[in-house]
């Protein structure tokens, strides 16, 4: 039996007096991409913003119930959450790279983490621009503002950045959604070199694209995890009629 990268029991999130997770249960697996489906407003980005503890920077988000990564419940006092967010990165909807060349914004996020060697600094740009699949297209251009590339080049830059750190797992939230077809078409060609080496999480409103890249999806609906299963079980037979009614259009 493989042990779980997370193990999520009990998860109750809450935004004041909004209840946007209820009792979310589900095990993450190591190596494998989980994919999230479900309407707008259903609980998705706030379930993998827990993953990593980002939504502690919402003053009005509180959470109860666990969740335990290699073990360990990252909500713990001891828990150093600078160090869970570079095992855990995270790649966000719209591409936010600085306003810094396309070197600098892969060797600032090594500086923040200690890494002065230039040399090592050298070595990771290049290396983590190819395990992005950028390295062909900028590799002459390294110093060319990373804001003058297309919207798809900056969001590989983005993923090239966050694997610059050596996470573990990464959060993918709709990672697509603002990418022309040709663009989503090497983020998920990149999905599926990058889950032998990490484990992966993609919130997607396009079923299409879940059911492409994923090994596992679950599915959301008004902050709770209706179905989870392999995603050819979810897409194939449901075993939840809302679930059905989600894939096949009948509503969402």
């Amino acid at each position: 039996m493989v042990n779980p990268t997370f193990r999520i029991t009990g998860l109750d999130a809450f935004y004041g007096n909004k209840h946007v997770l209820k009792n979310i249960n589900i095990d993450i697996l190591p190596n494998a991409v989980t994919a999230l489906i479900g309407p707008s407003g259903c609980g998705k980005s706030t379930f993998i913003r827990s993953l990593n503890r980002i939504n502690d920077l919402i003053l009005t988000f509180r959470r109860e119930g666990k969740v335990c990564y290699h073990n360990q419940d990252i909500y713990a006092k001891d828990v150093d959450v600078v160090e869970l967010r570079r095992r855990v990165g995270m790649v966000f909807q719209k591409p936010n790279p600085f306003p810094k060349s396309i070197y600098d914004n892969i060797a600032y996020c090594l500086k923040v983490h200690g890494i002065k060697d230039k040399d090592k600094i050298d070595a990771t740009v290049e290396s983590s621009l190819k395990k992005a699949a950028l390295w062909d297209e900028v590799k002459n251009s390294l110093r060319q503002n990373a804001l003058t590339l297309s919207g798809g080049q900056q969001q590989r830059l983005c993923i090239a950045r966050t694997l610059a750190v050596e996470p573990e797992v990464i959060l993918f939230d709709e990672p697509c959604s603002s990418l022309d077809p040709i663009s989503t078409a090497k983020i998920e060609e990149l999905i599926h070199q990058l889950k032998q080496s990490y484990t992966l999480i993609i919130v997607t409103h396009n079923m299409q694209q879940a059911a492409r890249v994923s090994d596992f999806a679950g599915f959301f609906l008004l902050g709770e995890l209706i179905e989870f299963d392999k995603t050819d079980k979810i897409f194939t037979a449901p075993k939840d009629k809302r679930t059905e009614d989600y894939i096949t259009g009948r509503f969402g």
